[in-house]
């Protein structure tokens, strides 16, 4: 594989999934490993994907679809995810930035589902002082507290975003 972006095949950096990234993500990885599509075939086989080395090479050539299977099958045997094969063949190519990515994707995953149980435990507690008004004032400022408790010493975005990143050196 060679080390300019522009030399790798397939679609641009803005076609951000499909199966014709998936055909030349398969490609890529098989060349890079060196194998034939024999040998890619029997590794598939192995892991208990059932696949000819011919239709290894119709998919690679646009002349098979893939499925769900056999993406999954591909994805196992290279060891890569499966986002990661059906992204982009160019960003592919730098494996750090992949992981990156998904690190992000995870990240907001993770804080949407703690936005999400925050919601719900706010609903629940505006759904208990709509039935006991009295102890509204209180339970509003016991949870204004905890809140505040839990942020404090927490870092904040804006510290995380002002630090040098791991790569970049101390020059003060």
């Amino acid at each position: 594989m060679g080390d300019n972006e522009e030399d790798l095949p397939g679609p641009s950096i803005n076609q951000l999934a499909g199966e014709e990234n998936v055909a030349v993500r398969i490609k890529l990885e098989r060349d890079s490993r060196g194998w034939s599509t024999n040998a890619l075939s029997d590794r598939l086989n192995a892991a208990g994907y059932e696949m000819n080395p011919s239709a290894v090479w119709r998919i690679e050539n646009g002349q098979r679809r893939v499925t769900v299977d056999d993406a999954l099958g591909f994805a196992e045997v290279f060891g890569i995810s499966l986002a990661n094969l059906v992204g982009p063949p160019r960003l592919a190519a730098h494996a750090r930035a992949t992981e990156l990515v998904e690190d992000i994707r995870r990240a907001y995953r993770a804080s949407h589902m703690a936005n999400l149980a925050a919601a719900q435990a706010r609903d629940a507690l505006d759904a208990y002082l709509d039935e006991h008004p009295d102890v509204r004032e209180e339970a509003e400022a016991a949870a204004s507290l905890a809140v505040a408790e839990e942020l404090i010493g927490l870092p904040q975005p804006y510290q995380l975003r002002n630090r040098p990143s791991p790569n970049q050196k101390d020059t003060e």
